[in-house]
Protein backbone atom coordinates (compact mmCIF):
# COMPACT_ATOMS: atom_id res chain seq x y z
CA UNK A 1 0.00 0.00 0.00
CA UNK A 2 2.92 2.63 0.63
CA UNK A 3 3.89 1.56 -2.58
CA UNK A 4 0.51 2.82 -4.36
CA UNK A 5 0.56 5.98 -2.03
CA UNK A 6 3.82 7.07 -2.81
CA UNK A 7 2.90 6.22 -6.61
CA UNK A 8 -0.30 8.09 -6.54
CA UNK A 9 1.17 11.10 -4.96
CA UNK A 10 3.94 11.88 -7.52
CA UNK A 11 1.10 11.31 -9.88
CA UNK A 12 0.06 14.52 -8.21
CA UNK A 13 2.38 16.58 -7.49
CA UNK A 14 3.59 15.93 -11.46
CA UNK A 15 0.30 17.05 -13.32
CA UNK A 16 -1.16 19.18 -11.19
CA UNK A 17 0.87 21.85 -8.31
CA UNK A 18 4.31 23.46 -8.08
CA UNK A 19 5.02 22.58 -4.66
CA UNK A 20 2.08 20.26 -2.67
CA UNK A 21 4.52 17.71 -3.34
CA UNK A 22 6.80 18.96 -0.22
CA UNK A 23 3.77 18.23 2.19
CA UNK A 24 1.97 15.23 0.50
CA UNK A 25 3.60 12.32 3.10
CA UNK A 26 1.65 13.81 6.06
CA UNK A 27 -1.55 14.36 4.04
CA UNK A 28 -2.09 10.99 3.04
CA UNK A 29 -3.20 10.31 6.48
CA UNK A 30 -7.17 11.08 7.87
CA UNK A 31 -5.75 12.27 10.93
CA UNK A 32 -3.46 14.97 9.48
CA UNK A 33 -3.28 18.03 10.98
CA UNK A 34 -4.48 21.76 9.50
CA UNK A 35 -1.52 23.96 7.58
CA UNK A 36 -0.93 26.51 5.81
CA UNK A 37 2.07 27.96 3.40
CA UNK A 38 2.80 30.81 1.71
CA UNK A 39 4.59 31.65 -0.98
CA UNK A 40 5.67 35.51 -2.88
CA UNK A 41 7.63 35.36 -5.92
CA UNK A 42 8.98 38.39 -7.71
CA UNK A 43 10.69 38.59 -11.38
CA UNK A 44 12.15 40.66 -13.76
CA UNK A 45 13.71 40.36 -17.22
CA UNK A 46 15.43 41.46 -20.52
CA UNK A 47 15.94 40.06 -23.65
CA UNK A 48 17.51 41.03 -26.90
CA UNK A 49 14.98 40.30 -28.77
CA UNK A 50 13.20 43.32 -29.52
CA UNK A 51 14.75 44.43 -26.10
CA UNK A 52 11.92 42.99 -24.34
CA UNK A 53 11.48 43.92 -20.57
CA UNK A 54 9.04 42.40 -18.25
CA UNK A 55 8.14 41.82 -14.35
CA UNK A 56 6.24 39.78 -12.91
CA UNK A 57 4.57 38.55 -9.31
CA UNK A 58 3.12 35.39 -8.13
CA UNK A 59 1.70 34.65 -5.16
CA UNK A 60 0.71 31.16 -3.89
CA UNK A 61 -1.09 29.41 -0.17
CA UNK A 62 -1.37 25.94 0.07
CA UNK A 63 -1.75 23.35 2.74
CA UNK A 64 -3.88 20.87 4.50
CA UNK A 65 -7.31 21.98 5.70
CA UNK A 66 -8.70 18.52 7.78
CA UNK A 67 -9.63 14.46 7.02
CA UNK A 68 -7.07 14.28 4.25
CA UNK A 69 -8.46 17.61 2.28
CA UNK A 70 -5.73 19.68 0.63
CA UNK A 71 -6.12 22.73 -1.51
CA UNK A 72 -4.20 24.88 -3.18
CA UNK A 73 -4.52 28.68 -4.78
CA UNK A 74 -2.18 30.43 -6.79
CA UNK A 75 -2.44 34.25 -8.51
CA UNK A 76 -0.24 36.24 -10.85
CA UNK A 77 0.31 39.87 -12.48
CA UNK A 78 2.89 40.20 -14.72
CA UNK A 79 3.60 42.80 -18.06
CA UNK A 80 5.64 42.49 -20.55
CA UNK A 81 7.25 46.00 -23.00
CA UNK A 82 6.14 43.76 -26.00
CA UNK A 83 3.20 40.97 -26.77
CA UNK A 84 4.33 39.71 -29.51
CA UNK A 85 6.76 37.65 -28.44
CA UNK A 86 6.78 34.00 -26.03
CA UNK A 87 10.04 35.78 -24.18
CA UNK A 88 9.71 35.00 -20.29
CA UNK A 89 5.88 33.02 -21.10
CA UNK A 90 6.88 29.69 -19.65
CA UNK A 91 3.76 29.40 -17.07
CA UNK A 92 2.23 32.36 -16.91
CA UNK A 93 0.63 35.18 -19.11
CA UNK A 94 1.90 38.76 -19.36
CA UNK A 95 -1.70 40.73 -19.60
CA UNK A 96 -1.07 43.44 -17.19
CA UNK A 97 -3.57 42.14 -14.94
CA UNK A 98 -3.74 40.22 -11.71
CA UNK A 99 -5.54 37.40 -12.10
CA UNK A 100 -6.62 33.53 -10.34
CA UNK A 101 -4.42 31.28 -11.87
CA UNK A 102 -5.37 28.13 -9.59
CA UNK A 103 -7.90 27.48 -7.09
CA UNK A 104 -8.94 24.14 -6.13
CA UNK A 105 -9.14 21.45 -2.84
CA UNK A 106 -8.49 17.81 -3.45
CA UNK A 107 -8.32 14.76 -1.71
CA UNK A 108 -7.06 10.88 -1.34
CA UNK A 109 -8.87 7.67 -0.44
CA UNK A 110 -7.45 4.11 -0.33
CA UNK A 111 -9.63 1.54 -1.08
CA UNK A 112 -8.41 -2.03 -0.87
CA UNK A 113 -5.28 -2.00 -2.64
CA UNK A 114 -5.59 1.10 -4.34
CA UNK A 115 -5.59 4.60 -3.62
CA UNK A 116 -8.33 7.52 -5.22
CA UNK A 117 -7.72 10.98 -5.48
CA UNK A 118 -10.34 14.07 -6.61
CA UNK A 119 -9.36 17.22 -7.57
CA UNK A 120 -12.18 20.29 -8.33
CA UNK A 121 -12.02 23.56 -8.94
CA UNK A 122 -9.75 25.48 -11.30
CA UNK A 123 -6.83 23.58 -12.38
CA UNK A 124 -4.08 23.67 -14.99
CA UNK A 125 -5.24 21.32 -18.02
CA UNK A 126 -3.66 18.27 -16.72
CA UNK A 127 -2.13 17.00 -20.28
CA UNK A 128 1.28 15.52 -20.31
CA UNK A 129 3.85 17.77 -18.44
CA UNK A 130 1.63 20.59 -17.36
CA UNK A 131 2.60 21.44 -13.62
CA UNK A 132 3.53 24.84 -13.44
CA UNK A 133 6.55 24.35 -11.58
CA UNK A 134 7.84 21.98 -14.73
CA UNK A 135 7.90 25.20 -17.25
CA UNK A 136 8.68 28.47 -14.19
CA UNK A 137 11.90 29.05 -12.87
CA UNK A 138 13.68 25.87 -13.65
CA UNK A 139 16.27 26.90 -15.71
CA UNK A 140 13.69 27.98 -18.89
CA UNK A 141 12.10 31.37 -19.76
CA UNK A 142 10.33 30.09 -22.44
CA UNK A 143 7.61 27.43 -23.19
CA UNK A 144 8.20 24.88 -25.31
CA UNK A 145 6.97 26.13 -28.50
CA UNK A 146 4.29 22.78 -28.29
CA UNK A 147 3.22 24.78 -25.51
CA UNK A 148 2.94 28.36 -26.33
CA UNK A 149 -0.16 30.48 -26.94
CA UNK A 150 -0.33 31.36 -30.29
CA UNK A 151 1.52 28.48 -31.93
CA UNK A 152 -1.73 26.58 -32.85
CA UNK A 153 -0.85 23.88 -30.72
CA UNK A 154 -1.22 23.48 -26.46
CA UNK A 155 -0.43 26.39 -23.91
CA UNK A 156 0.68 26.24 -20.14
CA UNK A 157 -2.18 29.38 -19.49
CA UNK A 158 -4.77 26.42 -20.22
CA UNK A 159 -6.83 25.91 -17.21
CA UNK A 160 -9.84 24.15 -16.08
CA UNK A 161 -13.14 24.98 -14.15
CA UNK A 162 -13.96 20.86 -13.72
CA UNK A 163 -12.91 17.98 -11.68
CA UNK A 164 -10.46 14.92 -12.13
CA UNK A 165 -10.17 12.22 -10.44
CA UNK A 166 -6.52 10.12 -10.24
CA UNK A 167 -6.65 6.14 -9.68
CA UNK A 168 -3.76 4.18 -8.98
CA UNK A 169 -1.97 0.84 -8.59
CA UNK A 170 1.27 0.28 -8.11
CA UNK A 171 3.64 1.69 -11.04
CA UNK A 172 0.05 2.73 -12.84
CA UNK A 173 -2.22 5.84 -12.63
CA UNK A 174 -4.91 6.96 -14.81
CA UNK A 175 -6.61 10.71 -14.61
CA UNK A 176 -10.01 11.61 -16.08
CA UNK A 177 -10.50 15.13 -16.01
CA UNK A 178 -13.90 16.91 -17.36
CA UNK A 179 -14.44 20.60 -17.30
CA UNK A 180 -14.83 23.82 -19.52
CA UNK A 181 -12.13 26.16 -20.31
CA UNK A 182 -10.23 28.89 -17.77
CA UNK A 183 -8.05 29.73 -19.80
CA UNK A 184 -5.73 33.00 -18.89
CA UNK A 185 -3.76 34.57 -21.80
CA UNK A 186 -4.28 35.23 -25.32
CA UNK A 187 -4.92 31.80 -26.07
CA UNK A 188 -8.66 31.43 -24.86
CA UNK A 189 -10.65 28.53 -25.90
CA UNK A 190 -14.50 28.41 -26.54
CA UNK A 191 -16.78 28.16 -24.16
CA UNK A 192 -17.60 23.81 -24.16
CA UNK A 193 -16.87 20.79 -22.86
CA UNK A 194 -13.43 19.02 -21.94
CA UNK A 195 -12.07 16.42 -21.71
CA UNK A 196 -8.21 15.18 -20.71
CA UNK A 197 -7.70 11.29 -19.84
CA UNK A 198 -4.09 10.34 -19.27
CA UNK A 199 -2.44 6.87 -18.15
CA UNK A 200 0.99 7.34 -16.68
CA UNK A 201 3.57 4.66 -15.53
CA UNK A 202 6.49 4.37 -13.27
CA UNK A 203 9.73 2.41 -14.03
CA UNK A 204 12.47 3.13 -11.60
CA UNK A 205 13.78 6.55 -12.55
CA UNK A 206 11.68 6.65 -15.58
CA UNK A 207 8.51 8.26 -15.45
CA UNK A 208 6.85 7.89 -19.01
CA UNK A 209 2.63 9.16 -20.21
CA UNK A 210 0.47 8.87 -22.69
CA UNK A 211 -2.50 12.12 -22.96
CA UNK A 212 -5.42 12.77 -24.96
CA UNK A 213 -7.85 15.93 -25.31
CA UNK A 214 -10.41 17.11 -27.20
CA UNK A 215 -11.49 20.77 -26.11
CA UNK A 216 -12.73 23.72 -28.25
CA UNK A 217 -10.10 25.47 -29.82
CA UNK A 218 -9.23 28.91 -28.95
CA UNK A 219 -10.01 30.62 -32.55
CA UNK A 220 -13.62 32.25 -33.59
CA UNK A 221 -15.67 29.00 -35.15
CA UNK A 222 -15.71 31.26 -38.56
CA UNK A 223 -12.17 30.56 -38.57
CA UNK A 224 -11.52 27.01 -36.67
CA UNK A 225 -14.64 25.04 -37.10
CA UNK A 226 -14.57 21.52 -35.47
CA UNK A 227 -12.98 20.29 -32.35
CA UNK A 228 -9.28 20.78 -31.16
CA UNK A 229 -8.31 17.05 -30.34
CA UNK A 230 -4.32 16.45 -29.60
CA UNK A 231 -2.64 13.24 -28.30
CA UNK A 232 0.60 13.38 -26.32
CA UNK A 233 3.44 11.00 -25.11
CA UNK A 234 5.64 12.13 -22.50
CA UNK A 235 9.18 10.80 -21.31
CA UNK A 236 10.86 11.83 -18.11
CA UNK A 237 14.29 10.08 -16.89
CA UNK A 238 16.26 11.17 -13.67
CA UNK A 239 19.68 9.91 -12.19
CA UNK A 240 22.42 11.03 -10.24
CA UNK A 241 21.91 15.26 -10.88
CA UNK A 242 20.97 14.51 -14.35
CA UNK A 243 17.09 15.36 -15.68
CA UNK A 244 16.29 14.50 -18.90
CA UNK A 245 12.55 14.92 -20.42
CA UNK A 246 10.38 15.85 -23.41
CA UNK A 247 6.89 15.22 -25.16
CA UNK A 248 5.64 15.10 -28.33
CA UNK A 249 2.12 15.49 -29.38
CA UNK A 250 -0.10 15.03 -32.47
CA UNK A 251 -3.20 16.32 -33.66
CA UNK A 252 -5.39 18.94 -34.97
CA UNK A 253 -5.91 22.59 -33.73
CA UNK A 254 -9.28 22.54 -35.59
CA UNK A 255 -10.89 20.82 -38.51
CA UNK A 256 -8.62 21.12 -41.74
CA UNK A 257 -5.52 21.63 -39.73
CA UNK A 258 -2.38 19.55 -38.13
CA UNK A 259 -0.03 20.25 -35.66
CA UNK A 260 2.47 18.14 -34.73
CA UNK A 261 5.76 18.62 -32.41
CA UNK A 262 8.06 17.97 -29.46
CA UNK A 263 10.75 18.90 -27.63
CA UNK A 264 13.54 17.42 -25.50
CA UNK A 265 15.19 18.96 -22.06
CA UNK A 266 18.36 18.25 -20.14
CA UNK A 267 18.56 19.59 -16.98
CA UNK A 268 22.08 19.11 -15.04
CA UNK A 269 22.49 19.25 -11.47
CA UNK A 270 25.75 17.38 -10.13
CA UNK A 271 28.14 17.35 -7.28
CA UNK A 272 30.64 19.86 -8.02
CA UNK A 273 28.26 22.25 -9.86
CA UNK A 274 27.69 24.74 -6.66
CA UNK A 275 24.54 26.80 -7.01
CA UNK A 276 24.67 26.48 -11.18
CA UNK A 277 21.82 24.09 -12.99
CA UNK A 278 23.18 24.03 -17.24
CA UNK A 279 19.81 23.58 -18.90
CA UNK A 280 19.53 22.45 -22.60
CA UNK A 281 16.30 22.44 -25.12
CA UNK A 282 15.95 21.21 -28.61
CA UNK A 283 12.36 21.59 -29.87
CA UNK A 284 10.32 21.70 -33.12
CA UNK A 285 7.02 22.56 -34.24
CA UNK A 286 5.25 22.11 -37.46
CA UNK A 287 1.27 23.63 -38.42
CA UNK A 288 -0.27 22.63 -41.01
CA UNK A 289 -3.43 24.59 -42.26
CA UNK A 290 -4.76 24.18 -46.17
CA UNK A 291 -1.19 22.72 -47.54
CA UNK A 292 0.53 25.97 -46.13
CA UNK A 293 3.52 24.63 -44.05
CA UNK A 294 4.78 25.88 -41.24
CA UNK A 295 7.78 25.22 -39.53
CA UNK A 296 9.57 26.37 -35.92
CA UNK A 297 12.95 25.37 -34.74
CA UNK A 298 14.46 25.83 -31.84
CA UNK A 299 18.04 25.26 -29.94
CA UNK A 300 18.20 26.64 -26.16
CA UNK A 301 21.32 26.38 -23.58
CA UNK A 302 21.31 28.04 -20.40
CA UNK A 303 21.67 27.86 -16.61
CA UNK A 304 20.20 28.49 -13.62
CA UNK A 305 22.34 30.61 -10.69
CA UNK A 306 20.95 30.25 -7.24
CA UNK A 307 22.78 33.28 -5.38
CA UNK A 308 21.53 32.66 -2.52
CA UNK A 309 18.55 30.81 -1.03
CA UNK A 310 15.63 33.60 -2.15
CA UNK A 311 17.36 34.78 -5.24
CA UNK A 312 18.49 32.94 -8.40
CA UNK A 313 19.79 34.21 -11.83
CA UNK A 314 18.60 32.34 -15.17
CA UNK A 315 20.49 33.06 -18.42
CA UNK A 316 19.38 31.56 -21.98
CA UNK A 317 21.22 31.70 -25.22
CA UNK A 318 18.45 30.42 -28.01
CA UNK A 319 19.12 29.60 -32.06
CA UNK A 320 16.38 30.21 -33.93
CA UNK A 321 15.51 28.97 -37.82
CA UNK A 322 12.63 28.76 -39.56
CA UNK A 323 9.21 31.34 -39.18
CA UNK A 324 11.02 31.98 -35.72
CA UNK A 325 13.95 33.41 -37.26
CA UNK A 326 11.94 35.62 -39.85
CA UNK A 327 9.70 36.90 -37.61
CA UNK A 328 11.83 37.21 -33.97
CA UNK A 329 15.41 37.09 -35.59
CA UNK A 330 17.99 34.26 -35.16
CA UNK A 331 19.42 34.71 -31.87
CA UNK A 332 18.64 36.24 -28.62
CA UNK A 333 19.70 36.29 -25.16
CA UNK A 334 17.27 36.07 -22.15
CA UNK A 335 17.89 36.75 -18.29
CA UNK A 336 15.71 36.88 -15.90
CA UNK A 337 15.95 37.45 -11.86
CA UNK A 338 13.93 36.19 -9.17
CA UNK A 339 13.38 36.77 -5.06
CA UNK A 340 11.18 34.22 -3.51
CA UNK A 341 9.61 33.63 -0.04
CA UNK A 342 7.91 31.45 1.71
CA UNK A 343 6.11 30.85 5.04
CA UNK A 344 4.92 27.94 7.02
CA UNK A 345 2.08 27.70 9.42
CA UNK A 346 1.69 24.73 11.73
CA UNK A 347 -1.13 23.65 14.02
CA UNK A 348 0.45 21.70 16.75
Amino acid sequence: MKTVVAALTLAFAIQARPICAQSSASTTSETSKPSLTTEAALSTGVSTEAHISAAAAQLRAFGDVTAGIRFFTEAAWATRSDDDSDVFGAAYPYTNRFQVIEAYGERLFQPRHAVVGVRAGRYRTPFGISNASDHAYTGFLRAPLIRYDEYFALSNNFLEHGAAVVAGVPRLTVEASVGRPADVGSAIRRPGLDTVVRVQTFAGPLIAGVSRIQTSPYLPESVAPGKSVFTGVDVRWMHEGVQLRGEWITGRPFDGATTHGWYADALVHRVGMGPVTAVGRIERLAYNAHDDLDVFTRQTIGARLRIFDALSVQLNVLHQTGELSEEHGAAAMDVGITYSLRHAFHQD
